[in-house]
């Protein structure tokens, strides 16, 4: 059985990172290679960089952090936002990063994920899915950082990007993301029903309990959090004991 993960999350604004709640109310956590580097020496297994505000502003994402991430930073990393072709991807992957994350781009042109797959593999294109729950029931796909409404399912959206050549889905709740009140674990199991690829599950993390509930209960592949590293509440280190304790498999 492969080990599970445990990502830091790096939401990266005007060059430094951010945290809020619902995507909005943002606030200043540091500077993101400084932060990514800490995470590194905690044991995190992977790191995710987010640009968030390159797809609203129609600009491309930040290749001289990705640069210097490269050079300080030893474990995998994924980049996301303003990557809007295959070309983009390719030049933020030149850059230093493992795998490129896609969202508002992929919506628009769904053939980006088969392109880029195409060109670089299937492990280096990862759907990033942002979801709220419908008040008649499932999820909803929200685009632009969480702004816009597509009107698209959430599950379906996922099956086909893995269908068009997505090696990896990263499943936002917005409903939880930033309350640190539990990952959506109905939403990561629904998935897991349907997928094929491996599930990176974001949105909500607060309690160690929560980490071992989406990657036990939700059945996701790793466990993906921001606001408790940021904020000190939990090291990685400490999320993987715990881990390790209740019997999930994870590095140490």
């Amino acid at each position: 059985m492969l080990a599970k993960r445990i990502i830091p999350c790096l939401d990266v604004k005007d060059g430094r990172v951010v945290k809020g709640t619902r995507f909005v109310s943002l606030r200043d956590a540091g500077d993101p290679v400084e932060r990514a580097a800490l995470y590194e020496q905690q044991g995190a297994d992977e790191v995710v960089f987010l640009d968030i505000t390159a797809s609203i502003e129609g600009r491309d994402t930040l290749l001289d952090l990705v640069r210097r991430t490269s050079v300080s930073v030893f474990i995998p990393f994924t980049v996301g936002g303003g990557i809007r072709s295959v070309e983009d991807a390719g030049r933020v992957l030149r850059a230093g990063a493992d795998k490129v994350s896609v969202n508002t781009a992929a919506l628009e042109r769904p053939q980006l994920l088969s392109e880029g797959a195409g060109a670089y593999g299937s492990q280096c294109m990862v759907i990033a899915i942002d979801a709220r729950r419908r008040p008649s029931g499932g999820w909803q796909v929200y685009s632009h950082g969480g702004r816009v409404s597509t009107g698209r399912d959430a599950l379906e959206w996922a099956q086909e990007a893995e269908s068009l050549g997505a090696g990896e889905v990263l499943i936002t709740s917005i409903d939880s993301d930033g309350t640190q009140a539990g990952y959506d674990v109905e939403l990561l199991a629904a998935l897991a029903q349907r997928l094929g690829i491996p599930i990176i599950a974001s949105g909500g993390a607060g309690a160690l309990d929560d980490f071992r509930s989406a990657l036990q209960d939700g059945r996701a592949d790793a466990a993906l959090a921001a606001s408790v590293f940021h904020d000190g509440t939990y090291s990685v280190t400490e999320v993987k004991r715990y881990l390790d304790g209740c019997g999930v498999n994870v590095r140490i």
